[in-house]
């Protein structure tokens, strides 16, 4: 988050902007919050006693003296509101809790989906929650609600990723609301990826950044000056549907050409299936593209030539992908997460690097800080619950905001029957 004082828009209250100053602060005091909100010393203190009221503000000691009385230092109680997220993806399902601050208190990751049914998964999904936050110790009457994450696009719109057309048009979001009794929010997984990147640290002080996202698809989460930038109907950041050859390959979105289609894992996997001493020598198996990715990964680390000439040809595509955005965004750091980048990052870090400082259309002033995510595998679980955290830090766009947990009547946590 950028480190000088909170841009405020028209949807961000008074009480949102404090909360959310103080915790990307960790300890402050009063006046630092006026000096950083230019807020008055009156308005702070009436929205800081009302937060200490609600147990969500502590204070915490003193700072040092300046000369002065020492001013009383104030810290968000990170146990005072829990929230879970929930990354569903074809190769697999995981689980992070975290707290106010959003600091991972337990996270768990189970296989993928399979052949059973969206209710089953809905199911599913319900109980692994209830299980992680029983076991974390936590109170649900804290938990503040779900963030679930999966592949775009958010809502049926004629085309769906091969991966996802069984859970065309079914009320994902809606169903787990129902059976947990606690609010859902829903995001595609580069955006949240993108917000779990900023919630652990991965996107530093930038003001202009992009989560590229690597899972069984390409795409980026943007965030602009720590808000998330969602575009009309929550679909933004689609890199992996960015045409590099106009006579490519026939993408499922429709078009050719795609970088997906040309260099995204399905594709990787592809080819190296069709090299027979290739598919033996990594044991692909040919059941699963994230499992003969990351197979083909591990191939490319041990030395073979061919595995590593496979990998180096799709890092150069999305090399020139991760430009173009650049471009567009004039962005000022990338980070790469998202499972498939956690098993390969290591091949596409240079690339994208060497491609930047060649070519990035501002190179002259600044060239992206370019850099593998620490939490590559979990950041699309750990934004689905930074959304929900948000939603009692910084009130959701269209205005409306999650009931709080005394809004809420005791719910049924552990929901299938």
């Amino acid at each position: 988050m950028s480190s000088g004082p909170p841009r405020t828009t028209p949807h961000a209250s008074t009480r949102a902007v404090v909360l959310d100053v103080i915790r990307a602060a960790g300890t402050i005091s009063r006046v630092g919050i006026v000096a950083a909100t230019g807020m008055t010393g009156a308005t702070i203190s009436t929205v800081v006693r009302g937060l200490i009221d609600d147990g969500l503000v502590v204070e915490t000691g003193r700072a040092e003296s300046t000369g002065g009385k020492r001013r009383v230092l104030l810290q968000l109680d990170p146990a005072a509101r829990f929230a879970v997220g929930i990354h569903l993806d074809q190769a697999g399902v995981t689980y992070a809790l975290t707290d106010l601050s959003g600091a991972v208190v337990a996270r768990t990751s189970r296989p993928g989906p399979g052949s059973a049914t969206a209710a089953e998964v809905v199911a599913e999904m319900a109980a692994e929650a209830a299980t992680l936050v029983t076991g974390a110790g936590i109170d649900r009457t804290r938990l503040l609600g779900f963030g679930l994450v999966f592949p775009g696009p958010l809502a049926p719109a004629g085309v769906s990723p091969p991966s996802m057309r069984q859970w065309l048009e079914y009320p994902l979001g809606e169903e787990l609301r129902r059976v947990t009794g606690l609010p859902v929010l829903v995001e595609n997984d580069a955006a949240a990826a993108a917000l779990g990147e900023l919630w652990s640290g991965g996107a530093g002080t930038s003001a202009t950044f992009a989560a590229v996202y690597m899972g069984t698809g390409i795409g980026a989460g943007l965030l602009v000056n720590g808000l998330t930038f969602r575009g009309t109907s929550g679909n933004t950041g689609e890199i992996g549907h960015v045409c590099l050859d106009l006579d490519g390959p026939e993408c499922w979105c429709g078009a050719r050409g795609c970088l997906e289609a040309l260099a995204g894992p399905a594709a990787v996997v592809s080819r190296a299936r069709a090299d027979s001493r290739l598919a033996r020598a990594a044991g692909l198996r040919g059941t699963s593209v994230p499992a003969d990715f990351g197979a083909l990964s591990r191939a490319a680390r041990r030395g073979d030539a061919a595995a590593v000439a496979l990998l180096e040809r799709s890092a150069r595509y999305v090399a020139v992908g991760v430009r173009t955005l650049a471009n567009v965004m004039d962005l000022e750091a990338v980070v790469l997460t998202g499972p498939s980048f956690a098993i390969a990052g290591a091949s596409y870090v240079p690339a994208i690097r060497e491609e930047l400082e060649r070519a990035f259309f501002a190179r002259a002033v600044h060239v992206p800080d370019v850099r593998l995510s620490r939490a590559a595998a979990t950041a699309p679980a750990i934004g689905g619950a930074a959304m929900v955290l948000q939603s009692e830090l910084v009130p959701l766009h269209d205005g409306l905001r999650l009931p709080g947990p005394l809004d809420v009547p005791e719910p049924p946590l552990i929901a299938p029957a």
